[in-house]
């Protein structure tokens, strides 16, 4: 998503934990498009990182939210992690939530402004295997689909991108493997494409052909996908299976160090 507005020539503000990651993607984006970027390291999962995000870009003319920050979870919530699922409701749902209604007040105040909520196919029916990841998407499809009615009036488009799976490096945190997945930038360009015009977008030939899924009644749903992340967990029940290092394909090279310079936000806390 970055890339692909920084090509349409917009500035950005990137903001993940990552700051070594948000540094020499922003050398890259402001060497090839000539952008301005600015850089934000903080943790959205801590409620202070989304009131730190939003101060920090008080003065900003900020025009569009991209909430794409989010991880997840696979196998039975009972095995899993408390504390792991309860961090992942704050960062797929709390730190949304802040986001939309800190970016989305100051947009209807100024009469315009766009929001894209990353949701995904999983929020359509309860998931077996990635239970509390779905009902996290669940939750931004629902919030999505309120605010692109509540924000119209205001000249505020609110779009949810809905993809199926992507590599983004989400595989390998959530413990999966992905045979088949979409690389980021067609799904990016489908989405930004689909912003104004539409209140929810699947985008990408995969998710296209995953659609189908959502004509079958519900519960039909529910056992599909939960054999759906049965394959892709099938690894993790296979002693001999190959524990090879994790990777995420992204189709670019290494981004060159920071070529620039350029001002940095600062959050509310440095580690």
């Amino acid at each position: 998503m970055a890339r692909a507005l920084a090509a349409a020539g917009m500035d950005l503000v990137l903001c993940s934990r990552n700051e070594t990651a948000l540094d020499a993607l922003a050398a890259h984006l402001e060497a090839k498009h000539g952008v301005e970027v600015e850089v934000v390291a903080t943790d959205l999962g801590d409620p202070r990182g989304v009131t730190s995000l939003l101060e920090l870009t008080t003065l900003l003319d900020v025009g569009i939210l991209v909430a794409a920050a989010g991880f997840g979870t696979s196998g039975p919530l009972v095995a899993s992690d408390l504390d792991v699922e309860r961090n992942m409701v704050r960062v797929n749902c709390e730190a949304v939530l802040g986001l939309a209604y800190g970016y989305g007040r100051r947009f209807a105040r100024q009469g315009r402004g766009g929001m894209i909520l990353f949701g995904s196919l999983v929020g359509f029916q309860g998931v077996p295997g990635a239970a509390n990841y779905a009902a996290t998407k669940a939750y931004v499809q629902t919030l999505a689909e309120g605010l692109h009615v509540e924000l119209a009036p205001h000249g505020v488009d609110v779009l949810s991108a809905a993809p199926g799976p992507v590599h983004s490096g989400f595989a390998a945190r959530a413990g999966m493997k992905m045979a088949k997945a979409l690389e980021p930038e067609p799904v990016a360009r489908a989405t930004l494409a689909a912003l104004g015009r539409r209140m929810t977008v699947r985008p990408g030939w995969l998710s296209k052909l995953l659609e189908w899924s959502l004509k079958l009644p519900r519960w039909a749903r529910v056992h599909i996908m939960g054999r759906v992340m049965a394959g892709m967990t099938a690894h993790r029940r296979a002693p001999q299976a190959s524990r090879g290092t994790r990777s995420t394909p992204t189709g670019h090279p290494p981004l060159s160090p920071r070529l620039v310079p350029r001002r940095r936000l600062r959050p509310w806390a440095r580690g």
